[in-house]
């Protein structure tokens, strides 16, 4: 899903936000956290690997100039299997759980090989299910395109991030795409609900409904059926391909 006010899809810059489920998804984060004893915030922390421990270092010492009240809670969430599944340690998970806030770091992902995803193990235990990207020009920083102010909201537990895979028989593997109406309607209404929040008066869903009729069909149809609700907010959509090609 893209959320604009009809600027094209590109800039100069990107970051990212995640929104859990619940009943009536809001399109901007609320953090209605209290003071410890000692008048901070506690925010627990996953410092990553590979380059993260160094960016979570300079963002400590970045707070810790401008005087924000947070104390941090490092934890890691290097995986422990549990009933043969991947989880992450029982420490980090109560951590979140109890600070209902965390900054997280990299965090490596095995390529070909290797345990499941932590990225993608953090978004099904909190079901994070919509990733928020917002894209956005530097001003005075010079790019191919002007003025840009777009989003992209992207569905972040199924589809290709199922991680549903089997080998069939030798050197055959079989990879599930899996899309339910429920999690697509959900998306759908958060993107809607985050263009109004944003005063953005434009969504587009972006599928590859000609190849993959029934997976990408079905998150397309729940796309429109939800437009019918934000009658105030324009509503178009995008073949992947084409939305790839015009950024």
């Amino acid at each position: 899903m893209v959320a604009s006010n009809a600027e094209p899809v590109a800039g100069a810059f990107a970051s990212r936000a995640m929104a859990t489920a619940s009943a009536q998804p809001t399109a901007i984060g609320q953090y209605n956290g209290t003071k410890n004893a000692s008048g901070n915030y506690e925010v627990t922390l996953i410092p990553g690997d590979g380059i993260g421990p160094e960016i979570s270092k300079s963002v400590e010492r970045i707070f810790e100039a401008a005087k924000v009240p947070i104390q941090w809670e490092s934890v890691d969430v290097t995986p422990v299997l549990r009933d043969g599944k991947t989880v992450i340690p029982d420490e980090a998970l109560h951590s979140i759980l109890r600070t209902k806030i965390a900054l997280k770091g990299p965090l490596a992902t095995p390529i070909g090989k290797g345990h499941v995803s932590l990225n993608l193990t953090l978004r099904r235990t909190f079901n994070l299910y919509a990733n928020v990207r917002p894209c956005k020009s530097v001003p005075g920083f010079a790019t191919h395109y002007d003025n840009v102010n777009t989003v992209l909201i992207r569905e972040n537990t199924e589809g290709e991030y199922s991680g549903i895979e089997h080998e069939v028989v030798g050197g055959v593997m079989q990879s599930i795409k899996l899309i339910t109406k429920p999690a697509s309607e959900r998306v759908a209404r958060f993107a809607f609900a985050h263009a109004i929040a944003t005063g953005r008066n434009h969504v587009t869903a972006v599928h590859k409904a000609n190849i993959m009729k029934l997976s990408d069909g079905l998150f397309l149809q729940a796309c429109q059926e939800v437009a019918k609700e934000f009658p105030n907010v324009q509503f178009d959509e995008v073949l992947l391909d084409r939305a790839c090609l015009q950024i």
